[in-house]
């Protein structure tokens, strides 16, 4: 099989995985067991914790030790074996750590499968600016794919999404290593280096004052991102408590709704290529910094009735918000970091991603709405929710132009330039 169509396969599972609980798992907590908003916030903190150190520890373990696909393999086996026990948790705190150690286990896949994707693709000869967004795109599909089969089949608030995401973990675990093979590159000489066994190669990328600041802002939108994952589906649930929406199709498949964000994504990935070439990554970060404004904003003024068409363009613009800055920050790491510590720069990003910023976003958010967002009824003020996030998101997009004096680079201009 042609490789790009084999890491399209690749990559339409890894989100699927994802797509089968990461929206709807809210709904599940909040409807079907009924815990607490600061408790929920925790659940949604695993990804940053796990996020931290993993896919550090597993970018160098692909460096130096272990070929990535092999590594990639076997945390998606590990993944769905503890995907497979939460479904017989009883209680919040055990949920948390069951949920920690699967996350464990799938966050650092987030970044192996850009490294074997990367890695694959150059040594076909490819372009990998101009082929990967394509193939990513398929990823979008299989998180759409699965937000809706949970949805048609009234899995949402139902722990049958967790068996769904645990036998396609259990599938892609063993066709990773069907996969070509993605060796470590460090030459024996590095590996005896004490600095080089830690990882601290990667680390030194914080020296560069553009990648300091690039990582900064990777954290702050980091914690926006999980907002939204967080929030986003139980927000429209909510709505079912609501007589004069209840009967709405958007209260009725949220899920589906939801999945407009993906589709929006597929879109958006394709156009990297050119929004990259015609501004710069300088500009496209701020872009998706304003897409998050609009994206919170809008649902802080949207409902499933007349309201639904604001629901819908929030999705859209989600697109924006998540690709523009992820799947460009990936190329800009690639193109930038020396090809010898690929897999340790990329768990670099992911970790200040879905590391601190998802551990500092679904903490903070948490409290701040059992704290300040609680009506006296019980109920969440969404609208007072959704504008203080937007308020978050305006300021980093105010502050970053300021702050982030990179240019157009070289290196980057000449790789988007045959994409």
């Amino acid at each position: 099989m042609n490789i790009k169509y084999r890491l399209i396969v690749m990559n339409f599972m890894q989100f699927f995985i994802w797509g089968a609980w990461l929206l709807t798992i809210g709904a599940y907590w909040f409807q079907n067991k009924q815990w607490s908003g600061a408790q929920f916030g925790a659940i949604f903190s695993t990804m940053g914790i796990a996020s931290i150190f993993m896919p550090t520890i597993t970018g160098i373990l692909a460096d130096r030790y272990i070929n990535a696909e092999k590594l990639y393999g076997i945390m998606h086996i590990l993944g769905a074996a503890t995907l497979c026990v939460l479904p017989m948790v009883t209680n919040p705190t055990t949920f948390f750590w069951v949920m920690l150690v699967n996350m464990a286990f799938y966050m650092p896949t987030l970044s192996l499968s850009i490294t074997v994707s990367y890695s694959a693709l150059k040594g076909e000869g490819i372009d990998v600016v101009k082929a990967f967004p394509p193939i990513r795109t398929w990823g979008t599909v299989g998180f759409i794919v699965a937000l809706w089969t949970v949805s048609l089949t009234h899995n949402e608030t139902s722990a049958n999404q967790f068996y769904i995401a645990a036998a396609i973990a259990l599938a892609l675990g063993l066709y990773s290593f069907s996969l070509p093979k993605c060796p470590p590159l460090l030459n024996q000489a590095e590996k005896k280096s004490f600095s080089s066994r830690l990882g601290l190669h990667a680390f030194a990328l914080f020296k560069s004052s553009r990648f300091a600041i690039f990582f900064a802002f990777s954290l702050l939108l980091g914690a926006a991102l999980q907002l939204t994952n967080a929030y986003g589906d139980t927000f429209i649930h909510d709505f079912n408590n609501v007589p004069a929406y209840k009967d709405t199709i958007a209260v009725k498949y949220p899920a589906i709704i939801m999945s407009i964000s993906q589709i929006s994504e597929t879109l958006f990935i394709l156009a990297i290529p050119f929004f990259l070439r015609r501004f710069g990554i300088k500009y496209v970060m701020l872009f998706s910094m304003l897409a998050w404004v609009l994206r919170f904003g809008l649902f802080a003024f949207g409902d499933p009735a007349n309201g639904l068409w604001m629901i819908i363009m929030s999705c859209i613009v989600y697109g924006m918000a998540f690709d523009f800055f992820n799947i460009s920050g990936s190329l800009f790491v690639e193109t930038q970091a020396a090809p010898e510590i690929r897999g340790s720069a990329q768990g670099l990003f992911m970790m200040m991603v879905n590391g601190f910023g998802a551990f500092l976003g679904s903490n903070i958010s948490g409290w701040v709405i059992d704290r300040f967002f609680l009506l006296p009824s019980g109920a969440k003020d969404w609208h007072g929710i959704w504008l203080a996030f937007a308020g978050y998101a305006l300021v980093i997009a105010v502050i970053f132009p300021f702050v982030f004096k990179y240019k157009h680079n070289a290196a980057l201009k000449h790789a988007i330039q045959h994409a």
